[in-house]
């Protein structure tokens, strides 16, 4: 590959520079002696990518030690050895098109907000599928049972917990179009918003972000049902009308929908407006539904509420707490929180062959052909474990005198993981620096040859 000479030049991460004692973390920070690269000069054009956008996953074995011993997170002593978003972040963009790829986009990604939006946008898609999968079993024994009213009552839990799901992703979101909290520097207008509308560049960075997600959703789910993960995202952030990819595959996945499927897998906060331009998107009908909602979901995970219930804590477990203590929670978001040893450098499921016979029963039954001596052990179908969201509480939503106005610690973002792929962005958007003195000193080789006559 043309990025493989690219990244042939790329030096180590602490080169140039020197360490010192920072007195706010209490731990050596490495500081560099070189002037600052200006990353953000790189130019992006302003068109949003459309078409289809492919990422690579076929990735070959001397690739895989490149990422492995260049990009890879690298742990910490004492730090748990399990997969986090941050390492399904960086397979996303190691195997990303370069063309979509800019500054900005690498810096959002390595933000709180970011992590938050896209822990909850998996969290969604997983349960999504899982009641997904509910549905059509359900619906499949209807040929031999009847339907009862605990029917309902099932299924408007799952409903209702659909609901809240999108509820996590569209507070996020919301933060990132107004350009709230750590977000500012990315918004459109600048961060004081009062600059001219860049709606071009706009749309660019969060049609990129938008694909990049679902790139990174599929990643944390185990590679499965990477359509029906793309197109559940595109209707919920633009609606059925704007959805471009059911436009382009034209599955009519929801025409094809029982109705009983649509109440549950759509929700009943779905407005179809006549005019397009005032149709609102599903995250949004969500927000401002008429719909009983615990107002701490619109803060999970950023304010630190007095009192909560065992189902806010099990979201903010979901969208908030570090990676490492998932499995101590009994919970895994995806393969996220698994340990990494099970996993290669890819983040695919390590699958070992086993020998099921011994060499002396497979000499004893040689004549038999029917029967083998080798199998390859198989997967089971459910990779991670299901999600069980607890019920409501019946009782009514606490509200306490005042407003807390005490934060949640954020996670920590992996700056070295950031700077790692901002320096190889510019190394592949650079220019082979050798190139031009090359030819020049090509050009003299050939004027020295004439001169001396040969």
């Amino acid at each position: 590959m043309a990025d493989d000479d690219d990244e042939g030049a790329f030096g180590g991460l602490y080169e140039d520079g020197h360490w010192v004692w920072d007195d706010r973390v209490q731990a050596l920070a490495f500081v560099s002696d070189l002037p600052p690269k200006q990353i953000e000069t790189i130019q992006m054009t302003t068109k949003a990518p459309t078409g289809n956008i492919e990422f690579r996953d076929d990735v070959d074995l001397i690739e895989q030690i490149r990422y492995r011993r260049r990009y890879q997170r690298k742990l910490k002593p004492g730090q748990a050895d399990v997969i986090t978003l941050q390492d399904v972040k960086d397979i996303a963009l190691y195997t990303a098109p370069i063309s979509i790829l800019s500054p900005m986009l690498i810096n959002m990604l390595h933000i709180p907000t970011t992590e938050r939006f896209l822990r909850a946008l998996i969290l969604c898609c997983a349960y999504y599928l899982q009641v997904a999968d509910e549905m059509a079993i359900r619906l499949m024994e209807l040929d031999t049972k009847v339907r009862t009213p605990d029917c309902d009552l099932i299924e408007n839990e799952f409903r209702e917990n659909l609901a809240d799901l999108r509820v996590l992703v569209a507070k996020e979101y919301c933060i990132m179009l107004t350009g709230g909290a750590d977000t500012k520097k990315f918004h459109h207008m600048g961060p004081q918003k009062k600059l001219q509308s860049l709606s071009d560049k706009d749309a660019r960075l969060f049609e990129t972000l938008l694909r990049v997600s679902v790139q990174i959703v599929w990643l944390a789910l185990g590679r499965r049902s990477f359509h029906q993960i793309e197109l559940e995202t595109h209707r919920i952030f633009k609606s059925e009308i704007f959805n471009e990819i059911e436009h382009s595959l034209k599955t009519g996945y929801i025409a094809k929908m029982v109705p009983e499927e649509q109440a549950v897998l759509l929700g009943h906060c779905v407005r179809r407006q006549d005019k397009k331009l005032n149709t609102r998107s599903p995250l949004m009908n969500e927000v401002f539904c008429h719909r009983p909602i615990d107002y701490r979901l619109l803060g999970l995970g950023v304010v630190k509420y007095p009192e909560t219930t065992a189902r806010l804590e099990y979201l903010n477990i979901a969208i908030a707490s570090p990676e490492e203590t998932l499995m101590e929670s009994q919970f895994s978001l995806g393969i996220i929180g698994m340990p990494r040893t099970g996993f290669d450098t890819m983040l695919r499921p390590i699958v070992i062959s086993t020998e099921t016979k011994s060499k002396a029963s497979m000499s004893s039954h040689s004549g038999h052909s029917s029967k083998t001596s080798l199998r390859k052990s198989t997967l089971p179908q459910q990779l991670y474990l299901p999600l069980v969201i607890p019920p409501k509480d019946t009782k009514d939503v606490y509200f306490p005198p005042t407003f807390p106005d005490m934060s949640e610690k954020a996670n920590p973002i992996s700056d070295v993981q950031r700077r790692r792929w901002q320096n190889r962005l510019v190394k592949l958007l650079s220019p082979p620096p050798a190139t031009q003195e090359g030819a020049e000193h090509g050009k003299a080789s050939k004027h020295d040859m004439h001169s001396d006559g040969k």
